[in-house]
């Protein structure tokens, strides 16, 4: 896919109403942002909302609404890949998401780790902290979502402040559907095998010996300080959970997802799609 794409949150709503060659309204800040590329009129581009729903068309003469030809939803990927990130500094953080998202991750948990020197959380003001902060992060998986011509992959989850309450989050399932696939959906996300992986240097077995033959991996990624005793101890305690170790240099935190993903995109087929 290389037309330009643009989210429009509500676009399964419009489908229902004008079907795929029907006319589709931008929201503002999109039709704003086709103005700064020079979109012309008839120009090729998608529309999508986030979560793999696609509709592809051409821009039309108005400024914010595009002539649908054809629905194009994305295959879903397997493994999904979800990347607990441990919240870097300062503008690290945004890097970490923006690399994240343009070598494919499905989705992203930010995660106040241990060690980790920024946090999202403190004395005062903890909650609008924390919704400043995520709000950043969407905003930038957007960008790199849109950038890297994708069609999901922008969901960034509640901050987890705690690895063992990590099943909890991993339940809030982030992959959009239609309204008669969510029964179907909920029943294949019951079933499903996922694989627990966190980053480390001394661990013995290196990413490429993991059996990624599963619907989902979740790559856990620590602080610069590291990852704690404990929280190794939680992931590798619970089941199909493991320390891997990506190769012999120690990556930065923010650099350290999409290397993996890059990894596991040439070891799986997800890459092949």
């Amino acid at each position: 896919m290389t037309d330009p794409v643009f989210v429009v949150p509500d676009l399964i709503a419009q489908l229902a109403a004008v079907g795929e060659t029907g006319e589709f309204t931008l929201p503002a800040a999109e039709a704003k942002h086709a103005s700064v590329k020079r979109i012309r009129q008839g120009e090729a581009v998608v529309l999508t909302d986030g979560s793999g729903t696609g509709v592809a068309g051409t821009w039309s003469s108005t400024g914010s609404t595009v002539t649908g030809q054809r629905r194009v939803d994305e295959d879903a990927p397997r493994p999904r890949v979800t990347v607990v990130q441990a919240i870097p500094k300062s503008e690290r953080a945004e890097l970490a998401v923006d690399l994240a998202v343009q070598a494919g991750a499905d989705r992203i948990i930010p995660w106040q780790a241990d060690r980790c020197v920024s946090r999202w959380t403190g004395k005062t003001d903890k909650a609008d902290k924390s919704a400043k902060a995520r709000s950043r992060w969407e905003a930038t998986a957007v960008s790199a979502m849109k950038q890297s011509r994708r069609l999901s992959g922008a969901h960034v989850g509640d901050l987890l402040t705690d690895i063992a309450d990590l099943p909890a989050h991993l339940a809030v399932r982030p992959w959009g559907q239609d309204e008669d696939q969510h029964e179907e959906q909920d029943t294949q996300d019951a079933t499903a095998r996922v694989r627990v992986l966190v980053l480390h240097e001394d661990a013995a077995t290196p990413l490429r010996d993991v059996d990624l033959d599963v619907d989902e991996v979740v790559l856990v990624v620590g602080p610069e300080g590291g990852v704690s005793d404990r929280e190794i101890a939680a992931v590798t305690g619970a089941q199909d959970g493991q320390a891997i170790v990506l190769g012999p240099e120690v990556l930065r935190t923010a650099t350290a997802a999409a290397v993996a993903l890059g990894a596991i995109g040439v070891l799986t087929t997800r890459w092949g799609r």
